[in-house]
Formats: structure tokens, C-alpha cells, sequence
């Protein structure tokens, strides 16, 4: 079976494929990072404009009117990746240093990015307007939610290191 026949068969887009194909082979190194950068930068410029230009005011108002969709994806995006993310410190606590399950349940806190919540549901021909929403929405909340939740945990590490005795820091 030739290459071309058997991607033909994959649910996976040429484009993207390309671009890691291209990103693994060719990774930016010292003033390519910059341009990398920048060529990253217009690319999603050019995405926000183009799924913007594409998008009626009525299209958005309807995307912004799916409530319960919303909901979902806000809890989600705030309740359910965190629990798992401490699910997953409570169940395999020494399967990473303390420092590394801080940054995975940080990871696990933090908004998707409105560019891939777009990318991705439009590969799938999802609802792109109410998707655009949803991220929307969701990055707006993120960005007063994500430092006070972060903040928080960090606090209570510090308190747990200042409680610990010293020979468990390190």
C-alpha cells in the first residue's frame, strides 16, 4: 500500500501532519526562533481573521446563546481537569517530584487556548461560533481564576515546606 493511500485511510489532516512533520525535522534554533515567533504570531492572526470574517453578528449571538453548552465546558475546564489532576497527584504521588505535580495540576487549571478550541473543532466541522464563545469565555474567566487557584496552591506548599522538618526539603 503506497504512503499517499494509506494517509488517504487516517483521520488525521495532511496540513497538520505536514507541520509536524516540518516542525520535528526543522526545529528553530537561535535567530530562527524568531522568526518562528513571528510566523507562529500571523498564523494565528490569520486565523482569528479569517474564522472572524467568516462569522455573521448573528452567528455569535447564537454561538454565545448555547447556555448549557457553556456550562459544560466551563466545568470542564475549571472543576474537572483540576480534580483529575490532584486525582492523579492522590493516587500516584511519588510518580513525579512535588515541583513537577505543582506544574501538571497548574497545566491541568489553565484554560485551552482560543486558537486550538477553534483549530480543532473546526478540523471536525464542529459549531465554530460557539466554540470561539465557549474559549472566549473561558480564557476571560481563566485569566482571574488561574492566578488566584495557582496562588493558592502555592501557598499552601510553602506552608506545608515551612511545616515539614528539614530533612524532607530538598
Amino acid at each position: 500500500m503506497s504512503p499517499k493511500a494509506l494517509l488517504s485511510r487516517l483521520p488525521v489532516d495532511p496540513y497538520i501532519m505536514a507541520i509536524f512533520c516540518l516542525a520535528s525535522g526543522l526545529p528553530a534554533y537561535g535567530s530562527g526562533t524568531i522568526v518562528a515567533r513571528y510566523a507562529t504570531n500571523a498564523a494565528i492572526a490569520l486565523l482569528f481573521f479569517l474564522h472572524g470574517a467568516r462569522l455573521s453578528p448573528q452567528a455569535a449571538l447564537a454561538g454565545a446563546s448555547h447556555w448549557r453548552l457553556h456550562i459544560v465546558v466551563l466545568a470542564s475546564t475549571f472543576v474537572l481537569f483540576p480534580a483529575l489532576g490532584l486525582g492523579a497527584k492522590a493516587l500516584f504521588p511519588r510518580l513525579l517530584t512535588p515541583p513537577l505535580w505543582t506544574g501538571v495540576i497548574l497545566l491541568c487549571a489553565l484554560p485551552s487556548t482560543v486558537q486550538s478550541s477553534i483549530a480543532f473543532t473546526s478540523i471536525a466541522r464542529g459549531n465554530v461560533p460557539t466554540a470561539l464563545c465557549a474559549a472566549t469565555a473561558s480564557n476571560l474567566l481563566g485569566m482571574g481564576l488561574t492566578p488566584f487557584r495557582s496562588g493558592c496552591c502555592s501557598a499552601r506548599r510553602v506552608a506545608s515546606r515551612r511545616a515539614a522538618p528539614a530533612t524532607w526539603r530538598r
